[in-house]
């Protein structure tokens, strides 16, 4: 494949990339960066060809996740599962984490408490559920247990059950308990928790209007 560069082509479907032709035949193609380095007549080896194909892959594998984060955050885990369905093989894969990692564009403890400040806010959920869903997200142990310590499980509970305390109003206390037990329960709280928000919800409702 060794030979003189003849021809630098824009891809057409993509500015940022160029073809690459070597005595008339396509070649490769490599970022518009890297052919600004090319000039007409230059000859490249079959050696010098492989190594611009390897950084190649690094880079599209690198703006592939650069990508990917941008439609949210994401855990070092999630990407390296989405870069090995993409197929790219391993050693490209730990060379953009790295190179994520080195940016600050991926920190798994960063992510985790992101996740947490979501959950209070929109699904309040207990630490048992939270614990299992980061450590789906690829979360390490010493990470979820350091963020979960901040957790106020009572606060989150509440919180979850605070807006549904009007639709609940004219329930029996007997209803009461049982609607908030299940609701509560489903979300991940545990049986402490459920009981001391089942006290301060029948404390709230004692309440003149």
């Amino acid at each position: 494949m060794a030979g003189a560069i003849t021809a630098l082509k824009i891809q057409k479907y993509n500015q940022e990339r160029v073809n690459v032709f070597l005595d008339g035949e396509f070649a490769l193609a490599v970022t518009a960066l890297t052919a600004a380095t090319f000039r007409q007549g230059q000859y490249l080896s079959d050696a010098e060809i492989e190594q611009l194909k390897q950084e190649d892959e690094r880079d599209k594998a690198y703006n592939r996740a650069i990508r990917f984060l941008g439609f949210r955050a994401r855990s070092q885990a999630e990407i390296e599962r989405y870069l090995r369905d993409k197929g790219y093989p391993a050693g490209v894969v730990a060379e953009t984490i790295s190179r994520l990692v080195n940016k600050q564009y991926l920190d798994d403890e960063a992510f985790a408490r992101l996740w947490l400040e979501d959950r209070a806010r929109f699904r309040p959920r207990g630490q048992a559920a939270l614990h299992y869903e980061l450590k789906q997200k690829g979360i390490s142990a010493e990470i979820v247990d350091t963020v979960l310590a901040a957790v106020d499980e009572d606060e989150l509970a509440w919180t979850a059950v605070e807006g549904k305390l009007r639709r609940w109003r004219e329930l029996d206390e007997p209803e009461l308990r049982q609607k908030i037990i299940g609701f509560l329960s489903r979300r991940g709280f545990n049986y402490e928790t459920v009981h001391h928000v089942i006290s301060r919800a029948l404390d709230e409702l004692a309440k003149p209007d």
